[in-house]
């Protein structure tokens, strides 16, 4: 491709509402342009990272057996209705009626339809295991589109969907699957972790996710070094303490009188927050609850909707704290609570603590589970860094990802629902178990760059690269011109993928431009390197940025085709 024929708008100014690296970016190189809120078109160079990042994704998911498919983005309400999620989905499912006014929705996911097609199709265990999978558009009314492409109310999406006859057979679907995503993500040149995760709207009894390591993620992950241990913070959990034994005074309640956070009373009582009992009260669905964790330590509201057994909790307002306590907002404690109390049982194991007395300015010295208060203990605390390992008991260390792939095992819980069934081998009919597997496409271009850039632009991983070489003329003298031709021919002949800037810029336009749009190999071609035969040859992800050799123009097209096939083979 010419440069000078290309459609490559670069600015050198970063976009005023562009936050994210990877948005500003993708907007200064010309990879991409608003449209709307978390609506972006694709410019010819980010048509082709996407179009190298879904064929590494088929090439796997076809070698893994699964089949490709394609299903509407426009969806009739009904199948949404039949699991649930019409009302589930609220205000993030797009939704439209017809001229007839029948109710649509564009598809945020297709589990309800391709459980749907394969209602109509699948008969008998003889048709199953198949893994049937997709990429295509998606849409959620996100409510605040941010990033660029990382959170988008419109979206690209590989998801596929198995079906088995049993449990065990779907968690060899899973496994396929799972080894399929480490060859995509290895394949993809990209540094993650697979973590375990919360299955969230989807449902069914397990998931993982492909976690990309950032420091600029929205995600945060919980990570042995010294093991495979990992985990999204929501599920991350560490062993807990043993209960206390030790003799404690009565206890005593003593005045606070303003003093309301851990912090307040913590200096005002001279004792440190780890001796705290840091009681919140939340509302469910099924009523007002007390979440109790340590004072030191942090409530995970999804930790604790899994613990109350509902899917949702949300902090009491003042009003609430009153009516469920008697007293303020700061002043609640487990003693003598009325509701249903929540422990994590790093605050069980405090010895020797202090609340909230329920009452106005007030708080209670000395107090201890079992001995003074009840509830139910169960984990709704984040982790911590340095907290022991679950399964070695090294320590754990915190890091920032984006979320890249997930997968799930839903088991029967949209197959049920909609009546997927089969006969088995005894002509019984029985609901299909299922598989989830969901890549997010477009986000990946956004989440390479976040990991892959330097102070002057993107630094693109060979594979995805939207071209292997960028070829810089410098000139139009008759030998820059024949060097340049002959380049091109062998090029062509090699199977490289290449950018001829032959625009009638300045050699720093030049620079910068091919710098910004991160094309892995760089190649410039001037008078005063031909003079000596030579042209020269620079990568874009060297430690330093002003390194660059001079080669000999015969050879560069087959050291240039080494280059790649090596990067591509790591």
């Amino acid at each position: 491709m010419r440069y000078r024929n290309a459609l490559i708008p670069t600015t050198k100014e970063s976009p005023a509402d562009a936050t994210s690296v990877s948005h500003v970016l993708l907007l200064r190189a010309g990879f991409v342009r608003r449209i709307g809120a978390g609506i972006y078109s694709y410019l010819p160079l980010g048509a082709r990272v996407l179009s190298k990042i879904e064929s590494i994704i088929r090439k796997e998911m076809n070698g893994a057996g699964a089949q490709e498919v394609l299903l509407p983005a426009l969806l009739p309400a009904e199948l949404f209705r039949e699991t649930g999620r019409w009302d589930l989905f609220g205000d993030t499912l797009l939704r439209l009626k017809d001229r007839k006014g029948g109710d649509y929705h564009l598809g945020p996911t297709h589990e309800e339809v391709i459980t749907d097609m394969v209602r109509h199709e699948v008969k008998s265990y003889r048709d199953v295991p198949l893994n049937l999978y997709q990429i295509q558009m998606k849409f959620r009314d996100e409510p605040r589109p941010r990033g660029g492409l990382l959170r988008c109310r419109e979206f690209i999406m590989k998801d596929a969907y198995s079906f088995d006859v049993n449990e065990e057979a779907a968690r060899k679907s899973y496994e396929l699957m799972r080894q399929a995503y480490v060859r995509i993500f290895d394949g993809l040149g990209l540094s993650y972790r697979m973590v375990s995760a919360d299955s969230g709207a989807m449902g069914g009894s397990g998931s993982a996710e492909f976690q990309v390591l950032v420091q600029s993620g929205e995600d945060i992950i919980a990570a042995c070094e010294s093991c495979s241990y990992a985990a999204n913070l929501e599920v991350a959990h560490t062993p807990a303490p043993p209960l206390p034994t030790n003799d404690i005074p009565a206890m005593e309640t003593v005045p606070t009188p303003g003093k309301r956070t851990i912090e307040e009373v913590s200096s005002f009582l001279k004792s440190p927050a780890e001796n705290f009992l840091k009681s919140l009260v939340y509302v469910t669905p099924e009523g007002p609850l007390l979440a109790v964790v340590r004072g030191d330590h942090e409530i995970n509201e999804i930790k604790l909707a899994h613990a109350a057994g509902v899917s949702e909790v949300r902090m009491a307002s003042a009003e609430e704290v009153h009516t469920a306590t008697g007293a303020p907002v700061g002043f609640a404690g487990p003693v003598n609570f009325s509701g249903k109390v929540l422990i994590d049982p790093f605050a069980a194991a405090v010895a020797d603590g202090i609340c909230g007395a329920n009452v106005a300015d007030s708080h209670i010295k000395h107090v201890r589970y079992k001995r003074d208060y009840d509830g139910t203990v169960a984990e709704l605390r984040n982790v911590k860094a340095a907290d022991p390992c679950p399964e070695c008991g090294k320590a754990l260390k915190l890091y920032r990802g984006i979320e890249a792939g997930h997968i799930f095992l839903l088991g029967t819980h949209y197959s049920a629902k909609m009546g997927a069934t089969f006969l088995d081998d005894k002509g019984e009919s029985r609901p299909l178990v299922m598989g989830c597997y969901g890549i997010g496409v477009s986000r990946l271009i956004a989440t390479a760059v976040e990991q892959h850039n330097d102070e002057n632009g993107i630094r693109w991983p060979m594979s995805i690269a939207p071209y292997q070489v960028h070829v810089v003329q410098l000139g139009y003298e008759p030998e820059v011109v024949d060097a340049i031709s002959q380049l091109e021919k062998e090029l062509t002949a090699q199977g490289i993928e290449f950018l001829i800037d032959d625009r009638e810029e300045r050699p720093g336009v030049k620079f910068k431009d091919a710098d910004l749009i991160g094309i892995p190999l760089r190649v410039t071609v001037g008078k005063k390197s031909l003079a000596q035969g030579c042209v020269e040859l620079k990568l874009r992800s060297a430690a330093d940025p002003k390194q660059s050799d001079l080669v000999p123009l015969a050879e560069i097209s087959s050291i240039l085709k080494k280059r790649i096939d090596d990067a591509l083979k790591s």
